[in-house]
């Protein structure tokens, strides 16, 4: 949805308008691309503009905001990205992972970018090198697909005597879905344990891969790096809950909210650092000479009161090495 006339600030209330020709006057606009939807993404968000404010930018008074969402569904991102090259933003940064990133990289050549993903910038070619990008497109890249393989070992750690583990992906998210499975088949192996990879690319088939997984007497779930997943933790953790599904994820939301589990790169810490070099750049500092960013900050959260409703016992080594424990 193109939102011409105002700019709507998700997780508060304030709103600004935006008179016609806005992007003529001195306060720069800036761009957001979402794969998601606002509110699936509503503590990003504010980690970003937490990073924005660290770089001594206030939205409203030094900068604008305007948002495209293409609310799950990543075949809408090219032309999200398209429409924000025509509005002539200051600066692009991208929200909900590699899709987006990926379309904004090929809307524009021009136009500074900050992404926000999980593979390999060089390797998808968004940069020349980490150290120097080179080009219009400089960004943080978080750890989430990389600890994919600990998951599945975190999550055979808490379910030992399983020889079954299901690994759910969305098969819109194509590099990082080939790249998730390929990788967590491996480590299947390694641990001699068999992988059912199941698909969902909409909230339609959640049902279907939690009835398929009890059908196929899987004994524990890694839930892969998505942003669509990531937009739809609580409905995942509530499911999990309702099949009796120990099950893994990437961000805390999901813990929180009654899954078993979650493992990966900090929300506030990655977000807030994209934030800060949003306001790098619009103060003057070119992408080609910020380096790519790695979040390092990994949480493992673990939800003691939901292992206890599916009658697991949580290793006491693995509960010393969790940085939060909910009861």
């Amino acid at each position: 949805m193109r939102r011409r006339e105002f700019i709507s600030l998700v997780g508060g209330a304030t709103i600004i308008p935006l008179v016609a020709g806005a992007q003529q006057t001195s306060i720069p606009v800036v761009g957001i691309l979402g794969a998601t939807t606002a509110q699936g993404y509503a503590a990003q968000l504010a980690a970003f503009r937490e990073g924005l404010n660290e770089a001594g930018l206030v939205e409203g008074r030094d900068a604008v905001i305007e948002y495209r969402w293409a609310d799950d569904q990543y075949d809408r991102l090219p032309g999200l990205a398209a429409d924000l090259v025509r509005r002539r933003v200051a600066v692009i940064a991208t929200i909900g992972g590699n899709a987006a990133s990926l379309a904004a990289r090929t809307a524009t050549t021009t136009i500074p970018i900050v992404f926000h993903g999980s593979l390999d910038p060089v390797k998808a070619g968004f940069v020349a090198s980490l150290n120097r990008p080179g080009g219009n497109a400089t960004g943080v890249v978080t750890l989430n697909v990389d600890t994919g393989q600990k998951r599945l070992e975190l999550m055979h750690e808490v379910v030992p005597a399983a020889t079954t583990l299901g690994l759910h992906l969305n098969p819109a998210n194509k590099v990082v879905t080939e790249t998730q499975s390929k990788d967590l088949q491996a480590g299947a192996r390694g641990l001699g344990l068999q992988l059912r990879v199941l698909n969902a690319s909409t909230e339609r088939d959640f049902e279907g891969v939690f009835a398929s997984l009890k059908q196929m007497q899987v004994g524990g779930l890694v839930i892969g790096t998505d942003g669509f997943f990531v937009s739809r933790s609580e409905q995942l953790a509530a499911l999990t809950i309702r099949y009796a599904m120990p099950a893994i994820f990437q961000y805390r939301a999901f813990a929180a909210a009654g899954g078993l589990m979650s493992y990966g790169g900090s929300v506030t810490d990655s977000y807030r650092l994209s934030g800060i070099y949003v306001g790098r750049i619009l103060k003057g500092e070119k992408p080609a000479d910020l380096p790519v960013q790695q979040s390092t900050k990994v949480e493992l959260i673990v939800n003691l009161k939901t292992a206890k409703a599916l009658g697991l016992t949580v290793p006491m080594s693995l509960l010393g090495r969790a940085d939060e424990v909910i009861e």
